[in-house]
């Protein structure tokens, strides 16, 4: 606590003046304004961090990923996929806890401002009363002055009239005096009156000024302790949120560090593998050779088999009447 300061600083010589009071009041009403200020801000937040979070796992779920990917690599994007969920959720839950904190924030506003309500409300009659009771005795105090200035041209009018012959004129001027005497004497007692009246109710203003002053003072340390201590749970909060994402996120890493590119690659031969044996060389091929290779072109085929089999060796020798040549033949018919 600071002590008295408000108290003690916070006055004016003019009776009438509320201005200590007023700067009081503007204060805290400055310092409502900003814890309402901030629980917006809480609120906006939230809402950001909701829609970062709903955005993120909409992400997550359905927008693919390496979705063919193998084997560790695989596993290691399951991972982070996973966590990138468990990232989006705990946004959602931040988004939950700033709300409820905005809503805290919210209640201590209006308890202060019902505490303040009845302080204020008690300062508020004692100023009209204050001023009213002023404004009573200044006219009384007019009036006394004026019954005295009365009194005083009475009392001239006797001196000036004490040559004069005629007694009723003189007898008047007596009775006019008495009167003004009796005014002032009438006028000073409410005067004084109103003069103890004003002195009790400024002792009771001032009384009441000060338990408010104090009241008010206990309010703004309240109220800066705890805005203090909001907006400190505000950023270990965030700084929370850091925290378990970067653990999230560890996991992701460590299930990076499992991956490994030899077994990948060792993984897809074993199950995509079509086989160890390469085409053969593609042979030339004449066509008149009798070794021929009639296999199509591209594929590989056993032995090579001739195109066609080997001429037929005649029986009949050239001299043989039976065998002939080509050029013994004639088209032409003889």
């Amino acid at each position: 606590m600071t002590g008295s300061l408000f108290k003690a600083n916070f006055w004016s010589t003019d009776i009438l003046s509320t201005v200590g009071y007023d700067s009081i009041i503007q204060h805290l009403n400055n310092g409502r304004k900003n814890c309402k200020e901030f629980e917006e801000f809480l609120k906006e937040r939230a809402s950001i961090e909701e829609k970062y979070g709903k955005d993120l796992l909409s992400l997550s779920r359905k927008k693919p990923c390496g979705q063919s990917e193998i084997n560790t690599l695989k596993r290691a994007l399951e991972v982070f996929k996973q966590q990138v969920d468990n990232v989006a959720q705990c946004h959602i839950q931040l988004a939950h806890t700033l709300r409820e904190e905005a809503r805290k924030m919210e209640e201590f506003r209006e308890k202060q401002k019902l505490q303040r309500k009845k302080t204020e409300t008690i300062m508020d009659a004692a100023h009209k009363q204050k001023n009213s009771q002023f404004k009573k005795t200044m006219d009384a105090k007019k009036n006394y002055e004026q019954k005295c200035r009365d009194k005083d041209e009475a009392e001239q009018a006797v001196h000036r009239s004490a040559n004069v012959a005629n007694p009723r004129q003189q007898e008047k001027l007596f009775v006019k005096l008495a009167t003004s005497k009796t005014a002032v004497e009438d006028s000073d007692k409410s005067y004084m009156l109103h003069i103890n009246m004003l002195e009790k109710i400024r002792e009771d203003w001032q009384s009441e000024h000060v338990k408010a002053c104090e009241v008010f003072e206990a309010q703004e340390c309240e109220r800066i302790n705890f805005f203090r201590n909001a907006l400190w749970l505000h950023v270990n909060q965030l700084s929370q949120q850091c925290v378990t994402n970067d653990e999230m996120y560890e996991q992701v890493r460590k299930s990076l560090e499992m991956c490994s590119i030899e077994k990948d690659i060792q993984y897809f031969v074993n199950q995509r593998k079509t086989g160890q044996t390469p085409p053969a060389p593609i042979m030339y091929e004449n066509f008149y050779s009798p070794q021929r290779n009639a296999a199509p072109l591209g594929k590989t085929t056993g032995p090579s088999v001739a195109r066609r089999g080997p001429l037929p060796v005649p029986k009949s020798l050239p001299d043989d009447p039976d065998y002939s040549l080509v050029e013994d033949y004639t088209l032409l018919y003889q």
